[in-house]
């Protein structure tokens, strides 16, 4: 949904949080926050953290929890002013009716993701919130609400769902689906590569996801790894429809021709142009460059800056993936060449000829629209051995099927010539 960041901790409201047992122990429920923040962010282990808060029962009433802390060398002040200013912050984002804000789950630059209990129906969701900088961004706030329709609109295992949209004093948030588990990002950056068949088997899910979100008429237009995450059930679903946008929106079109919107590393090379015409074609492009990036390890075109990147992406040629890793079957780094092909022309379709040649890779059988380029086939016709009895003989111009004329003139004058120098020869005897 958002860049990934380490996670906040509970609010007093939090639900898993025992207020009676915090008192009884003679701890606040600031130093339970606290507590939790400090284990969240890596600086104790629980172990530590346990053992400071005996160390407080131990010591007069109202000794705080962080003097311990601070004492023992677990954190730093300034590392707990630190923390204190982002509590606080959190508390600021807290105030939207009928839900509990539990803990932060990330932030990007156009808004901060939280977990949260949905109090009416008892479920876990998450909650996007519109940073306060741009709550009076008329730009900011139509595409946030417009991300929020987009999302209604789709109904697809496959897509992360949209609950809710609305504002809440100054805060305007989006409520979806709560998906526990982490995204394609986190799998690269664990393990650099992602074994082949499992990366068919989840770029084959987001194939079905795009092919819902185009059938209704929508393009994602951001499609990378961070947006796709994985429920703990390998369940993939696409999220953060932020930059989607109706293929018929012609209003919208004219608005952004000249920009390009998307993330450079997985942009298509029309959406990096500019142009007016985005297809869903631009969708498997993005879904190309991400799975190129799970199978190789690396992205399709690196760069010095977006621009740089984006350039690239026009002009220079792609690397095959099983030049990078040979063992690589055909059929998926056919797939992957087409789903790249710099030309939207060139690619797949739709997302139905997309799943049926995934699904072809994933059976071992030969895919059905992508196929070796036509120099590719050229080399392998003439690359017959000489050494085939079936090797066509080549035939001179000119010759039909016997001897060349020329040869045949070529032997008769030298025939002729030693008939005479042998005549010469014998009379002179």
């Amino acid at each position: 949904m958002t860049d990934a960041k380490p996670a906040q901790p509970e609010s007093p409201k939090n639900p898993g949080s025992s207020a009676a047992g915090d008192s009884a122990a003679g701890r606040s429920s600031g130093d339970t926050i606290m507590g939790r923040a400090v284990v969240d962010r890596g600086w104790a282990t629980k172990e530590e953290l346990e053992k400071c808060r005996e160390i407080q029962q131990r010591l007069p009433p109202g000794t705080k929890l962080t003097d311990v802390l601070v004492q023992k060398e677990v954190v730093t002040r300034r590392q707990l002013a630190r923390l204190q200013k982002e509590l606080e912050a959190d508390r600021g984002q807290s105030a939207i009716p009928g839900y509990q804000m539990m803990r932060k789950l990330g932030a990007g630059a156009m808004a901060t993701v939280y977990l949260a209990k949905q109090v009416s129906l008892d479920r876990l969701v998450a909650i996007k919130i519109l940073p306060r900088k741009y709550s009076s961004d008329e730009g900011f706030i139509t595409r946030f609400y417009k991300e929020g329709r987009a999302a209604a609109k789709l109904n697809d295992q496959h897509i992360v769902g949209a609950l809710d949209v609305g504002q809440a004093g100054e805060h305007h948030y989006f409520v979806m689906e709560y998906v526990d588990g982490d995204t394609v990002h986190d799998r690269i950056l664990a393990a650099k590569r992602i074994p082949e068949r499992e990366a068919l088997l989840l770029v084959k899910q987001v194939a079905k996801a795009l092919k819902h979100a185009h059938e209704k008429g929508f393009i994602h237009r951001d499609i990378k790894p961070k947006n796709i995450m994985i429920s703990k059930a390998g369940v993939a679903k696409l999220a953060d429809l932020g930059l989607a946008r109706a293929v018929t929106d012609r209003e919208a079109a004219e608005a952004e021709a000249g920009k390009a919107f998307g993330t450079p590393y997985y942009i298509s090379p029309e959406q990096a142009r500019g142009l007016r015409e985005i297809t869903p074609a631009a969708d498997i492009y993005g879904l190309g460059a991400t799975f190129y990036h799970m199978i190789t390890g690396r992205v399709p075109f690196e760069g010095k800056n977006p621009t740089e990147v984006m350039k690239r992406h026009l002009s220079e040629p792609l690397t095959p993936p099983d030049h990078i890793v040979p063992d690589l079957s055909q059929g998926t780094a056919l797939i992957v060449e087409m789903m790249l092909a710099k030309d939207a022309r060139d690619r797949y379709q739709s997302a139905t000829q997309l799943l049926e040649d995934l699904e072809c890779a994933l059976t071992g059988v030969e895919t059905v629209h992508a196929r070796p380029s036509g120099a590719f086939m050229s080399s392998l016709a003439g690359a017959t051995s000489p050494a085939d009895p079936d090797a066509p003989v080549p035939v001179l111009p000119g010759s039909g099927k016997g001897l060349p004329w020329a040869m045949i003139a070529l032997g008769a004058l030298l025939l002729g010539s030693v008939l005479i120098n042998a005549f010469l020869f014998f009379s002179r005897r």
